[in-house]
């Protein structure tokens, strides 16, 4: 595997000092001489020429064997990934790593007995004018700290995050799928306990990875609905646990009901709270969102209303919807949902990174069934929501709220 370390320069990046980590005083500072242009306070600041040079040109790639709009949702190989490596208290610099897309863990790593691992995703966007956008990656870095915190990893800055972010894109740039296609560039950090330990105890070591796929357009075919199954018998997240993060463990204990549900004829599974099992929570993989459509079926004068529990999973798509929501004159709620409350909404949308919005045509729950639309479309104001994001990742509409960040 051969290994580029990406440009210095003199400035360094410094890990902000999380308190979570007071019982552990191994965690330090973590200093990096990753060059990083672009900061908290500057987003969308532009590519600098000590950066890694851009790889090509968006759609660019020619080893795909699958056109840019059947490309689907699933792992496709690239030029590069990027790997970190925090040892002796510190974050050592970004490296992009060519060649087999495998790396080496110790058999005692905490990730694997313990399940210390946590990950996010985000998305690159090519625009007309073939300038790339990655859509709200500080969102993306202050989460993956939240999570970090929770299981008691040394979390990223914001520039150490951002600077692997644009040497991920702009190595693999041609993979960007082109403007029109409908398609995306899929980034997925992934950060983990590396270091051995069989005792019960955070690692020394971890490891820090950015891996990116082209994706095609979720509904090259139209927003389909699809039916979802209120999960009996099974619970996403405890009150106090682990369900506000984005740690691997969420995901394995999801892997059943959504597989028994799938069985059943239904695509997408939603969890109840574990202590009541009287309010809505969260899809398996998506937020809740449940809407009330404003006269003559408008957004204006309507309600955008989703969970305020803290177990679940503050979604980044569900954050910007909300903001958009209430731009659109909507009343945003977020608050407790009974279920005897899901057969008063008109539509209902599952959300994230993945597909922006599923709408969800019937929801079965307790025995009774509840229906939304006709079943052959996206409601009129899911669409409105829905479009509006897509404008702003595709350089299509107006960036009012900043939301982008430019790699080239």
């Amino acid at each position: 595997m051969r290994r580029f370390l990406l440009p210095a320069a003199a400035a360094a990046v410094v890990c902000p000092t999380a308190s979570a980590f007071a019982p552990t005083p191994f965690f330090r500072h973590a200093h990096t001489s990753v060059h990083m242009t672009a900061t908290a306070t500057d987003p969308a600041a532009t590519a600098s020429a000590e950066e890694v040079p851009l790889n090509g040109t968006p759609g660019s790639a020619t080893d795909l064997g699958t056109p840019w709009e059947e490309l689907g949702f699933e792992y496709r190989r690239t030029s590069s990934f990027v790997k970190m490596q925090y040892r002796n208290g510190e974050w050592g610099a970004p490296e992009l790593e060519r060649g087999e897309p495998y790396v080496p863990v110790h058999i005692g790593a905490t990730a694997l007995h313990y399940g210390q691992a946590c990950f996010e995703g985000l998305k690159a966007f090519t625009h007309e004018d073939g300038r790339v956008a990655v859509f709200r990656p500080l969102e993306n870095a202050k989460r993956l700290r939240s999570s970090c915190e929770r299981i008691v990893m040394p979390p990223l800055s914001d520039d150490l995050f951002l600077s692997a972010v644009r040497a991920a894109v702009r190595d693999n740039i041609a993979y960007v799928p082109p403007y029109g296609s409908g398609g995306s560039l899929y980034l997925r950090p992934l950060l983990f306990g590396s270091g051995a330990r069989i005792g019960l105890q955070p690692a020394d070591e971890y490891t820090f990875l950015l891996m990116v796929i082209p994706v095609g357009d979720y509904y090259a075919g139209g927003l389909a609905p699809v039916d979802a199954l209120v999960v009996e018998g099974y619970d996403r997240a405890a009150a106090q646990g682990v369900g506000d993060v984005k740690v691997a463990g969420n995901y394995a204990a999801d892997m059943r009901p959504n597989m028994e549900s799938k069985e059943a004829g239904y695509p997408i599974s939603l969890y109840l709270d574990a202590s009541t099992r009287t309010t809505v929570e969260e899809f398996s993989t998506s937020n809740f969102v449940g809407i009330v459509n404003g006269p003559d079926g408008k957004c204006a004068g309507g309600k955008f209303v989703t969970p305020g529990s803290s177990s679940v999973l503050p979604s980044i798509t569900n954050k910007s919807l909300m903001q958009i929501a209430g731009d659109e004159g909507m009343e945003v709620q977020r608050r407790d949902i009974l279920t005897e409350e899901l057969g008063s909404f008109d539509e209902i949308v599952a959300c994230g990174t993945a597909v922006v919005v599923t709408p969800v045509e019937r929801i079965r729950c307790k025995g009774t069934t509840h229906e939304y639309g006709d079943g052959t479309k996206a409601g009129d104001t899911t669409r409105i929501l829905y479009d509006r994001v897509r404008e702003v990742q595709f350089g299509q509409g107006e960036d009012r709220f900043g939301w982008l960040h430019f790699v080239n």
